[in-house]
């Protein structure tokens, strides 16, 4: 997969359920080592990765804005390949990546997200990922 020209991007969609595909680090090869699941629902999302929180879009780009889970903020660029999303960005280290999301069947109504004292748990359709301070993890209904 080739990364995609550069020009303004598109914000995630209000919900949906993600399997990541790849990553690639630095420019080199797209990799996956794991099960990586994403969902969004509304401004809330959670990432089996261990961490939880809102999204935001500048008109250009997609910032994650962590309140759960593994500390942090991550900020890229979505564009549309078919039916995946790429995404791309640059790490806090000045590292860069791409990422490709493939939408998972069934990803449709209901979906909701709730949060309590150290968690926090998204749904979309049948797939639910719970993250808090220690760990994410993914089911499907």
């Amino acid at each position: 997969m080739t990364a995609p020209e550069p020009g303004p991007g598109v914000p995630v969609p209000p919900y949906g359920a993600w399997l990541r595909r790849g990553i690639s680090r630095d420019g080199g090869p797209l990799v996956e080592d794991r099960e990586v699941v994403w969902l969004q629902a509304g401004p809330y999302y959670a990432d089996s990765r261990g961490f939880a929180g809102t999204t935001s879009f500048d008109g250009t780009r997609v910032r994650f804005h962590h309140l759960t889970g593994e500390p942090g903020e991550d900020t890229g660029t979505f564009h549309r390949d078919g039916a995946n999303l790429v995404e791309q960005g640059t790490n806090p280290d000045g590292g860069t990546f791409l990422e490709v999301w493939t939408p998972l069947p069934e990803a449709e109504e209901p979906y909701g997200s709730w949060s309590g004292p150290d968690h926090h748990v998204v749904r979309v359709g049948p797939h639910v990922v719970h993250v808090d301070a220690h760990t994410g993890t993914y089911w499907h209904l």
